[in-house]
């Protein structure tokens, strides 16, 4: 159904291509998503609190955060629309890139929609069974890294190349969608569990798409990506404005959701805007540097992995509690504390990552 306004934009996109420069374009869809995602959000915090649509606490989770059993959740959904209705009237429509950032970002966001609409019903933090969930993911995941990598199939994704380090490439060919699956499903359940603090995975997704922004502004611009020596992609072209309207979506997010929270994003905000952070960083055959960029999410993931190996076979715990923000919860650290001290490490991530980008 959102493709179908793909054809009714067209037209509309074709005109502003005429009468507004792309910088122009850049700036336009980060205050347009912004204020979207403003309006939006006033809307949709007073419409939960009328039908009672609350956050479900886990049981087993920090006491703190019974605080917060009334805090409407779900709020993902204004961070989607924001971004689509921005990236649909900045952008050319019909640039592939695109399209499969829209496929990911409807589709884990509706996997996520799902989830917390079951968490609703069944009064649980479960949702829909871990089994079924990641199912569901990996099917997406599969298709559109096989719509990728056929409709894309050139030396840049045949192969797995650290620019970064000398002499370090790897010919992976058609293994290279299995590749794209792990970094797609990784990327989007690690965001998923980042976000358990008020405000804590907004910023750093912010500075994340900062990065690829101005990487996907390097690929697009054939002076820029000759001096770079990186490969000329004029695709990308249409990735900045995808980065410029996440961005000015989750800052007017922010604005409800940092301490105390007036809305949570849900797993319909996190999945979305994780599939969406691979999918950017596989269409810039970027891998490699999201892994760098993305690295508070790799610590929260590992984290939560370590917990349960060393519980699992050794009977302990390494953390009070995974994810390891809950941890620094239970030593009896503020909240928001912890939630700037990690966007401070975010930050650092992120530019480690575009000095190393920016040296090879």
């Amino acid at each position: 159904m959102f493709f179908c306004l793909f054809d009714i934009f067209h037209n509309i996109n074709f005109y502003l291509f005429t009468f507004f420069s792309y910088r122009i374009r850049i700036f336009a869809s980060f205050f347009t998503s912004f204020l979207i995602s403003l309006f939006l959000g006033f809307y949709l915090i007073n419409l939960l609190n009328k039908f009672n649509i609350y956050q479900i606490i886990r049981i087993n989770g920090p006491k703190t955060h019974y605080l917060k059993n009334k805090t409407p959740t779900m709020g993902g959904i204004v961070i989607i629309i924001s971004i689509f209705l921005s990236v649909l009237f900045w952008s050319y429509s019909y640039n592939h890139y695109i399209k499969y950032i829209f496929i990911i970002l409807f589709s884990y966001g509706l996997i996520g929609l799902i989830d917390d609409y079951f968490k609703l019903i069944n009064k649980n933090s479960n949702g829909i069974s871990v089994k079924y969930k990641y199912f569901f993911q990996s099917i997406i995941a599969f298709i559109l890294s096989f719509l990728i990598y056929y409709r894309c199939k050139n030396v840049i994704f045949s192969k797995f190349i650290f620019s970064y380090f000398k002499f370090s490439e790897i010919q992976l060919d058609i293994f290279y969608i299995i590749l794209f699956y792990f970094v797609i499903t990784g990327t989007s359940n690690a965001v998923n569990l980042t976000d358990g603090l008020d405000g804590l995975v907004v910023i750093p997704i912010i500075l994340v798409f900062c990065g690829f922004l101005l990487i996907s502004y390097f690929y697009s611009d054939i002076y820029i990506s000759s001096y770079f020596n990186i490969p000329y992609l004029c695709n990308a072209r249409e990735l900045v404005i995808f980065c410029s309207s996440v961005i000015g979506s989750c800052l007017g997010f922010l604005w409800f959701n940092f301490y105390p929270a007036k809305i949570f994003m849900g797993d319909v905000g996190s999945l979305a805007l994780g599939g969406s952070l691979s999918v950017t960083s596989i269409l810039l055959h970027q891998e490699f540097l999201l892994f760098i960029m993305g690295g508070l999410f790799v610590l929260e993931t590992l984290s939560v992995i370590l917990q349960v190996f060393v519980f699992r076979f050794f009977g302990k715990k390494i953390f009070l509690m995974a994810p390891i923000h809950h941890h620094f919860e239970l030593k009896g650290y503020f909240e928001p504390n912890i939630v700037i001290r990690f966007w401070i490490i975010s930050l650092i991530f992120v530019l480690f990552g575009l000095f190393i980008f920016g040296i090879h």
